[in-house]
């Protein structure tokens, strides 16, 4: 295996669950998000993101949290451990700073996942795969 792979195989094995590479996070938190830079193939670190809430019957969007990614692309926490409450939520990826940290030139200067919770005692998860041309996201599991 060529040394550029084995960082990759590694990221990829965390992302699926492997035995070996760790799986989901152990914080109960009922909403999670995980965010790979595919141009690079491994996870991408110190992306800054934001939760909100969508308030006042449509109107108002109130920011719950604002983080970064950790060094597996992962942003454990979100929320306190428990039922989400039911309503509409928007993840805001910075992926123009993400980029520019990185030195490369980007055509998304950030990425917002509007969703919808209705069934408050699920958990979530909100995977994105990132380059610096696309995006693509997903209801994981």
């Amino acid at each position: 295996m060529s040394s550029g792979a084995a960082p990759r195989l590694r990221a990829l094995q965390r992302h699926l669950g492997s035995s070996q590479g760790g799986g989901m996070e152990q914080i109960s938190s009922p909403l999670t998000t995980h965010v790979l830079d595919t141009a690079s193939g491994l996870p991408a670190q110190g992306l800054c993101l934001r939760l909100s809430r969508l308030e006042d019957h449509g109107q108002q969007w109130t920011e719950l949290k604002k983080s970064y990614t950790d060094s597996d692309g992962r942003c454990p926490g979100l929320l306190p451990p428990g039922p989400m409450k039911a309503g509409t939520y928007k993840l805001s990826f910075d992926t123009e700073g993400y980029w520019k940290k990185k030195g490369q030139e980007s055509f998304y200067p950030y990425v917002e996942v509007v969703f919808t919770i209705a069934n408050e005692t699920h958990r979530f998860h909100v995977p994105l795969l990132l380059s610096p041309w696309s995006y693509t996201t997903y209801r994981g599991s």
